[in-house]
Order: structure tokens, then sequence, then C-alpha cells
């Protein structure tokens, strides 16, 4: 079954979740999401994918999180994931994509759970 991982060579927990996914004879597609930010319609997959809401895939300390205030009570889901769309800093990572399922690699073992 084909994985993907959304990934940034410049976060260690990215590089960690890479590096075990390798470690197991997996050879996934790698999208720099930084680079090829996925759009609304590949991120609401995402979401059905890992079972969490948009405000759970927001990065909270980053610098855009408040200068979008996002951190504001109330913020829709519609609202987080146009920033999410727009911002892809915001997007927590890695995310591991296997068949239906998905999951964040904090810490990377948690990908584990979804791998053949």
């Amino acid at each position: 079954m084909a994985v993907t991982i959304y990934h940034n060579p410049r976060c260690s927990k990215s590089r960690q979740t890479l590096e075990l996914l390798e470690e197991r004879g997996i050879k996934p597609r790698i999208v720099e999401y930084l680079k090829s930010p996925p759009d609304r319609a590949t991120l609401q997959s995402l979401l059905r994918k890992l079972g969490m809401p948009a405000s759970a895939l927001v990065r909270r300390k980053e610098e855009e999180f408040k200068a979008l205030g996002l951190d504001r009570p109330g913020t829709s889901e519609d609202a987080m994931l146009d920033a999410l769309a727009s911002h892809p800093r915001l997007l927590e990572r890695p995310i591991v994509v296997c068949g239906r399922k998905a999951r964040i690699g904090r810490p990377p073992e948690a990908v584990l759970e979804i791998l053949p």
C-alpha cells in the first residue's frame, strides 16, 4: 500500500518519522508541504483520515496563528481550514497517510499504527 508523508526537512520530528519509515523498508511519497502546499480539498481529506477537526491540526505557536486572529475564542473550523490552506507553516507535521488512515508523527512511532 502506498504511503505518503507530508514532510518538512527542517523539522526534527519529520526527519525522525521519515527515517522510521525508511528503516521499515517503506519508501514513501514525500510531499514537502511548504513547497507544494495541500489545497483545501486535500486538507479536508487529511482531516477525515486523521479523524480530527482542523483546529487540532494547527500549530498554535507559529507567528501566523496569532497574526491571523486564530487564537480568538469561537474561531470556526472553516476559518482554521482556510488558514491552513493559505499558510502551510501552520500545518502540524509530519502527517503520514496510508490508505484511508493518517497519523501525525508526534511522536514518530504514532505512525506505526496505520502501517501494514
